[in-house]
């Protein structure tokens, strides 16, 4: 690990017990100060002059999430240093023991909520029984302004087919979840939430790391793309069908929720 961070102290056994209780009753829990803020301040440039680079370049896919403004991005190999800092504090020997089938390293991924973005929907991040555990780590201030998470506690307790959420509505128990830069929120996927409008100017980007399947098939996960910062679409494929089921969801959103649950009914689209 980089010899800056060798004075990081680990999480104590107490705070662990806590974390342990948040997350078995909420399906979800934060850690304040996590991160130094610095270097986190250091990639936050990097990633926003890479998108600003990549857009006046014109090598950004049209559509993709780029209408209702919700990008993934991977963040490139500069990230590395995060998860080596949450392994020391024995975040991620937690995570491993509130998941046993976690078998190796993560997915490295961020969301990047673009200025005027829209409300998403509701959604678990999987199918019920397929749930892997998330880390997402706030290398900006996140507030309800530029687009603060919405969470919806215990909703990874039971099965819900979006049919079934819709009518129980559970979402009335939501909670938005602020972060400071260098805050992590440790969660199940299997817990319902959705991203939320960035009514600021500038871009709001959160790092994630997910454990999909045991984790990432690839043995240096920060090496893809060759180590280089790229942007990819969300929920929407940038095809003549993805943009306008997109443009669908940002002009009728009632239109998207009813064929979400018509499809639910059947088995289909329970989730997303």
């Amino acid at each position: 690990m980089n010899q800056t961070y060798a004075d990081i102290q680990p999480i104590s056994s107490t705070e662990i017990q806590g974390l342990k209780k948040s997350f078995a009753e909420d399906g979800y829990f934060v850690v304040p100060n996590a991160i130094p803020t610095e270097p986190l301040a250091e990639l936050h440039k990097t990633i926003t002059a890479e998108f600003d680079r990549a857009k006046a370049a014109g090598e950004l896919f049209s559509g993709g999430g780029q209408v209702s403004g919700h990008l993934n991005c991977f963040p490139g190999a500069g990230s590395r240093f995060i998860y080596d800092i949450l392994e020391a504090r024995g975040i991620i020997g937690l995570v491993k023991e509130l998941d046993p089938k976690i078998k190796g390293l993560p997915n490295i991924g961020c969301n990047f909520n673009l200025p005027g973005s829209v409300t998403q929907h509701y959604h678990a991040d999987r199918f019920y029984t397929g749930h892997f555990m998330i880390i997402n780590i706030a290398i900006v201030e996140t507030t309800l302004e530029n687009g603060a998470i919405d969470m919806v506690p215990g909703t990874h307790k039971k099965f819900y087919p979006y049919w079934k959420f819709a009518l129980e509505a559970p979402y009335r128990n939501a909670v938005r979840v602020p972060a400071h830069r260098g805050d992590i929120l440790v969660r199940n996927s299997n817990v319902w939430h959705r991203g939320m409008p960035n009514k600021t100017t500038v871009p709001r980007p959160m790092i994630a790391f997910t454990w999909e399947d045991g984790g990432s098939t690839n043995p240096d996960p920060w090496a893809v793309e060759d180590g280089k910062i790229k942007f990819r679409p969300n929920w929407f494929r940038p095809t003549a069908l993805g943009r306008l089921r997109e443009r669908m969801f940002v002009s009728v959103p009632a239109s998207y929720s009813a064929v979400r649950f018509v499809m639910s009914l059947s088995g289909k689209g329970y989730s997303s």
